[in-house]
């Protein structure tokens, strides 16, 4: 509990064997309530590492992408009764111990949404940013605060806090099952006026932290940019967008997949999940 609000961390996995146990050691277990992970098709050994650790275990079958496991992680969360949200990458490459400053923003009431941004500061390339992967984050970033007409740091971090109420608000299941989710989900956090607050946070890469190759990381700028024009135009009344659409699917409110918990504190507990496809 933080200042009487539960809190819950959720870890979108995949292939996070070699670094789950060094993040989850660094969790803050005297005011997390809960830590969810959820895998996605992982080939190695995270679903059992998962279960050794105690942590509450959720199986996507097969490969379905990072913004479904986003969303998978979301509502599960907040089955819970969480209050505040925070997800982690598994991988180590963001530091475990600003859980507490950034849910504390949203515990106090400041803010609805924080992010841990890689560029305040001088943390992005002393913690072994590629170049091009830094200029592109610039460049993007200075892009969408035009197109978005606000002012971050970067829109590209994967460590974020959120209230209860922005995840329930947004019509999350309208957007992108693959790495673009999270730029669409900043621009509908700012399309609805939610407060967004930014801490510095170190960052680091090495061989076992994830990353996108380049072909993707390219797939993903235009999306970024793509996702920053449909903003524009459907301020401007020229376009409707489903993800600008308060009307737009919500967590609760799709059923085109069906997930079997998975309690990894019970042994006798199968690993199972059944899906439909999105059409």
């Amino acid at each position: 509990m933080l200042l009487g609000q539960k809190l819950v961390v959720v870890m979108p996995a995949y292939n996070a064997a070699r670094t789950l146990k060094q993040t989850y050691d660094e969790v803050p277990k005297d005011i997390v309530d809960e830590i969810l992970l959820v895998d996605d098709g992982s080939h190695d050994e995270t679903i059992d590492l998962s279960k050794t650790l105690g942590i509450k275990t959720f199986i996507h079958e097969r490969n379905f992408g990072y913004g479904r496991n986003q969303k998978t992680c979301y509502r599960e969360a907040l089955k819970t009764g969480a209050d505040i949200i925070v997800m982690l990458h598994p991988d180590y490459q963001y530091s475990p111990k600003l859980i507490t400053a950034m849910a504390s923003l949203i515990a106090v009431g400041e803010y609805d949404v924080v992010i841990a941004s890689r560029i305040l500061g001088v943390g992005a390339l002393e913690g072994g940013m590629p170049i091009y992967k830094y200029i592109s984050n610039r460049f993007l970033t200075l892009f969408e605060n035009v197109m978005l007409s606000y002012k971050l740091s970067e829109y590209h971090t994967g460590y974020r806090a959120f209230s209860k109420k922005v995840l329930e608000a947004l019509p999350l299941m309208e957007n992108s099952d693959d790495f673009v989710f999270d730029n669409e989900m900043l621009a509908q956090i700012i399309f609805w006026n939610y407060k967004i607050g930014e801490i510095s946070c170190p960052t680091k890469y090495f061989p076992e932290a994830s990353s996108i190759n380049f072909s993707r990381s390219l797939r993903y700028g235009f999306g970024c940019m793509s996702t920053s024009l449909k903003f524009r135009l459907q301020r401007m009344h020229l376009l409707k967008s489903g993800i600008f659409d308060e009307k737009g699917k919500k967590l609760f409110e799709d059923s085109y997949y069906r997930m079997v918990e998975t309690d990894a504190t019970r042994e006798d507990q199968p690993f199972s999940a059944s899906f439909n496809r999105k059409p």
